[in-house]
């Protein structure tokens, strides 16, 4: 519907890149799922053919804003590498980026580049500066007066404190050919000292007429001056230089990939004080499973320990629970049929589906025990199967309404905005058909063989 660039960044903007970093905004027009996964890939190709040299990442904005949060990188994977040496954390990068490059899915692997600054580099000839009386202080301190300001003087105002700074021209500080040609002063020099002797006596050895002379001279004359590209950005964290690898992953799961991909790094021999870590989705993903691994193993042993309470038999207990087994068959199979990834969606749907699951089997085994306890029915056939019968519309009614609530949620699976709702909604319908066919048909029977021994040992 629309292409918008965003070239350059506004002078107090909050978006911190550099000149090198454009967005394109692209508008699209209401699209399925599907058809939305089509046009994302013909993007990618299109900018990776057509335009050589350049690197593009093609995201949403609120996928974006999420990357960004996790890791400081808009990609779902990234590689952090911490160094004090610049270039050590530059091979260690290019040594992880093809490492991760030969690992099955990686797309569009690189290091963050961090060069490309134009600069003019000084590099002061020690020997030429030695001849002239100059240590490569004096040059480098000369330079920097010239070019960033000295500060000789105060002037006061009142109770104000002006500091007086000497500095070149703009005009000549501005061009870069007349850092060659910038004068500095070179102090007398009657004589010299030297190292000093073994007796511990300092040596002195006298100056050359060219020491002598004191004066002037230019910078080009003790120094080689030439034009280079250098670092425009240099990333720090927790006190070390980092240096990042990103990439995307294509046809698998990110956590498969990071698990395979940290093989093939940790075989890597990288320079000597370089560590690394990965980070990105697959890190937030496992924290948020641990997470409900965790409270939802705490709510489930104090779900056990109320049911064992409220039925007093352990065995009873386990024949409630025998109906969570029905409802994984079909919770799995639907998680197989998408693609055998278990994202967090999947999980939330599977604690849903096992507390709807235990409802239906507390309703049918707490009827039975009514109809025996309370109503005095005896047991055998004629007490399973009427209970079986009494709490089959509730049970379908349970299952019926929750998949009436669900299917449209299921239905919209793949469509933007449907990545953590539909995979759950999946989940529970597939678990629900199992779970209440098995609950009809399989709980009865075992109620049958093992329940009597309940009754006989609750008399």
């Amino acid at each position: 519907t629309h292409i918008a660039q965003q070239a350059g960044r506004a002078e107090l903007g909050e978006d911190t890149w550099g000149v090198e970093y454009s967005e394109v905004e692209v508008g699209l027009k209401d699209l399925e799922g599907e058809e939305f996964e089509a046009v994302e890939g013909s993007l990618k190709a299109t900018l990776r053919d057509r335009f050589p040299g350049f690197s593009f990442e093609v995201f949403s904005f609120l996928s974006e804003r999420i990357q960004e949060t996790i890791s400081g990188s808009i990609a779902p994977v990234a590689v952090k590498i911490y160094g004090d040496d610049l270039g050590d954390l530059d091979r260690a990068a290019r040594d992880i980026a093809e490492a991760i490059g030969g690992v099955p899915g990686a797309d569009n692997v690189r290091p963050e580049p961090q060069t490309g600054q134009p600069e003019v580099v000084i590099r002061v000839r020690p020997e030429d500066a030695a001849r002239r009386n100059l240590h490569a202080t004096d040059v480098l301190d000369a330079v920097h007066a010239a070019y960033q300001g000295a500060e000789v003087a105060q002037a006061y105002d009142r109770n104000r404190i002006v500091n007086v700074v000497v500095i070149l021209d703009p005009k000549v500080r501005n061009d870069p050919d007349a850092v060659a040609n910038l004068w500095i002063s070179v102090p007398n020099a009657g004589s010299l000292p030297s190292d000093p002797s073994p007796r511990g006596r300092t040596r002195w050895s006298v100056a050359s007429p060219e020491q002598l002379t004191g004066g002037r001279l230019q910078l080009k004359q003790v120094a080689d001056v030439f034009l280079s590209d250098g670092r425009f950005l240099v990333r720090h964290e927790g006190g070390l230089r980092q240096q990042l690898v990103t990439c995307n992953v294509q046809g698998r799961d990110i956590e498969s990939f990071v698990a395979e991909a940290e093989r093939r790094v940790r075989d890597l021999t990288l320079p000597l004080g370089i560590t690394f870590t990965f980070t990105g989705a697959h890190e937030i993903k496992q924290a948020a499973q641990r997470e409900l691994l965790l409270l939802g193993s705490a709510a489930g042993v104090g779900i056990l320990l109320i049911l064992w309470m409220a039925f007093g038999s352990l065995r009873r207990l386990l024949l409630i629970l025998v109906n969570l087994p029905f409802a994984l068959v079909g919770g799995v199979a639907v998680v197989f049929m998408l693609g055998g990834v278990l994202d967090v969606g999947s999980m939330v749907g599977f604690v849903t589906l096992f507390g709807i699951t235990t409802r239906n089997s507390i309703m049918m085994v707490s009827h039975w025990q009514h109809l025996h306890e309370v109503e005095g029915l005896p047991w055998g056939p004629d007490l399973i199967f009427r209970g079986a019968r009494e709490r089959l519309a509730p049970v379908l009614m349970t299952a019926l309404v929750t998949a009436l609530g669900l299917l449209p949620i299921a239905v919209s699976w793949g469509q933007p905005g449907s990545e953590i709702e539909g995979p759950m909604a999946l989940v529970i319908l597939g678990g629900l058909v199992t779970s209440t066919a098995l609950n009809l048909l399989g709980l009865p029977v075992l109620y049958r063989r093992f329940g009597a021994r309940v009754v006989a040992s609750s008399r």
